[in-house]
C-alpha cells in the first residue's frame, strides 16, 4: 500500500498531459503577443514557462533548437540527428509531426527528466507556429 501512495505522491509532482497542452497554448499566445525573440528568451531563461517537470521547447523545422527551458546549452544547436537511448530520432519525430499534422503528441521515447535526473519515458505535445514548433512534454517515470 505504501508503494501505491508513493506513486501517487510522485505523480502529483509531475505535469499532466492537459497541463502540457495548456502550457504550449500559453507559449504560442506569448510568441504572438511579444514576438519570437522575447518569447524564446523567456522560455529558456525566465520562470513563467516552467512548472515542476514541465518546460517549453522551440525548434525550427530543420531541427535547430531556438528555446529550451531545461537546458539553455542546447539553444542554437542543430539537433535533427538527436536520438534517445533506444535510437529513436526525437527531433525528427517532432519535425515530422509538425509538418504533417500541425499539432499533436509524439509518444514512446526516453529523455532525461530535469526534476529526477533519470532517463524516463516521455511524450511531447507540440504545435506548429509558422516555420517553428513549440512543445512541452510530460514524463512517464
Amino acid at each position: 500500500m505504501s508503494f501505491l501512495m508513493a506513486g501517487a505522491a510522485q505523480a502529483a509532482d509531475q505535469g499532466t498531459a492537459a497541463e502540457a497542452e495548456a502550457m504550449v497554448k500559453k507559449a504560442v499566445a506569448y510568441i504572438k503577443a511579444n514576438g519570437p525573440e522575447k518569447a524564446y528568451d523567456e522560455f529558456t531563461n525566465g520562470k513563467s514557462f516552467k512548472d515542476r517537470d514541465l518546460y517549453v521547447i522551440v525548434y525550427d523545422l530543420n531541427g535547430k533548437n531556438l528555446a529550451q527551458g531545461a537546458n539553455p546549452k542546447l539553444v542554437g544547436k542543430d539537433l535533427i540527428g538527436l536520438k534517445d537511448p533506444d535510437g529513436k530520432p526525437l527531433i525528427q519525430m517532432f519535425v515530422d509531426l509538425a509538418k504533417t499534422k500541425g499539432k499533436g503528441w509524439v509518444e514512446g521515447y526516453k529523455f532525461l527528466n530535469p526534476a529526477t535526473q533519470k532517463i524516463e519515458g516521455k511524450a511531447m505535445y507540440l504545435e506548429r507556429v509558422g516555420d517553428t514548433l513549440v512543445g512541452c512534454g510530460i514524463y512517464k517515470g
